[in-house]
């Protein structure tokens, strides 16, 4: 199963051929185009802004690709592209992309959920089996999830509000660190004091799963209102700042695995490339006999072999949308919808597609 994915939700344009035989993924080829400079000066990425971009550009990414992987279209058994959730403008462009390819060459067309191509990147390194405890952290995501199988996703807890990724992003706009926000927090945060700054671990008093981080950018917001900052204050509000989220994300993650009847902990989603959380819910794994599993760092942040390889598996287990290429872009796509128990858009093949 040869298959090319696209992925277009936020501020890479990235494309990918990957081939999946006997479970065993190979990619082929992998191009990531980042946005990083076009928002920079804003601090964040802007949609419209994002979307220009992608449409720029989209189709000399995917051209790349399908070249770096001595392939031609007719070659593919199918092509995958992200058709939600993100940022819309764009998520339409890899997704138009996408379908006119697939309509020109007679290929299956696979509309992907972002958050899917998330929950199964692990398995683009290594062989993790179903079922496993899955922490996604990513963007404006953060949740629990239990992946049974392929199709069979069951919410635990969620954030109440913030996600970790905007939680990162916003301090490291308070105090101008630049863009993306997360890698700057993480770089400052070396060499700074975790314990000198008591920040609130919301929630953790409470039963359930669910996560909150509103409180911590709010305390943080603080202390840099009360006064000048020197650079070892900074170093050591972003250290603080960074263990408080660790925390967090650990204790909850130590919660989900009582009576989890698996033994993986699997982290996704670009704040899973931050090493001091990473090494938190390493211990925690261990704690539980289980074994943590993350993807390569490359494949932590936003790229299209993820959505190669959910196209891939759902495609040769028949986990298909009829009519594929009347599937619309969702800016809001719950990975739980993807349950083939319960959703009527998304993982029958004999269901309708309309979105």
């Amino acid at each position: 199963m040869t298959i090319l994915g696209i992925e277009t939700s936020c501020d890479e344009t990235a494309a990918a051929v990957l081939r999946l035989d006997n479970g065993r993924a190979t990619i082929l080829s992998e191009i990531v185009r980042s946005q990083v400079e076009e928002h920079a000066p804003y601090g964040g990425v802007v949609p419209e802004i994002a979307a220009r971009a992608h449409a720029d550009i989209a189709d000399r990414v995917v051209e790349a690709a399908l070249g770096g992987s001595g392939l031609a279209l007719g070659d593919l058994d199918g092509i995958a592209a992200t058709s939600g959730p993100g940022l819309i403008g764009g998520v339409m462009v890899g997704m138009m992309t996408g379908k006119a390819m697939a309509l020109a060459s007679g290929k299956p067309f696979i509309p992907v959920n972002h958050l899917e191509g998330h929950a199964l990147s692990p398995r683009l390194a290594e062989d993790c089996a179903f079922p496993y405890m899955l922490l996604l952290v990513s963007g404006g995501h953060c949740q629990f999830i239990r992946v049974d199988g392929l199709g069979q996703y069951h919410r635990l807890g969620t954030t109440i509000d913030d996600a970790a990724g905007e939680a990162f992003d916003k301090l490291a706009k308070l105090l101008g660190l630049g863009f993306p926000g997360g890698p700057a927090v993480e770089r400052t945060a070396k060499g700074g004091d975790e314990h000198r700054y008591k920040l609130p671990r919301p929630l953790l008093d409470r039963d359930g799963l669910d996560m909150s981080f509103a409180g911590l950018k709010t305390a943080a917001a603080r202390v840099i209102e009360d006064k000048a900052l020197s650079e070892k204050d900074v170093a050591d509000l972003c250290a603080s700042y960074q263990r408080a989220i660790a925390d967090c994300l650990s204790a909850r993650a130590d919660r989900a695995l009582d009576g989890f009847d698996g033994d993986r902990l699997v982290v996704a989603g670009g704040v899973a490339a931050n090493q001091t959380i990473r090494t938190a819910l390493d211990e925690v794994a261990a704690r539980h006999g289980a074994r943590l599993i993350a993807p390569p760092l490359k494949h932590c942040t936003d790229n299209a072999a993820m959505i190669a390889l959910a196209g891939a598996e759902r495609l040769q287990a028949g986990l298909v949308v009829d009519d594929s290429l009347a599937f619309t872009a969702r800016p809001r796509w719950p990975l739980d919808e993807e349950s083939a128990a319960s959703n009527p858009v998304y993982g029958s093949g004999k269901r309708g597609a309309k979105a």
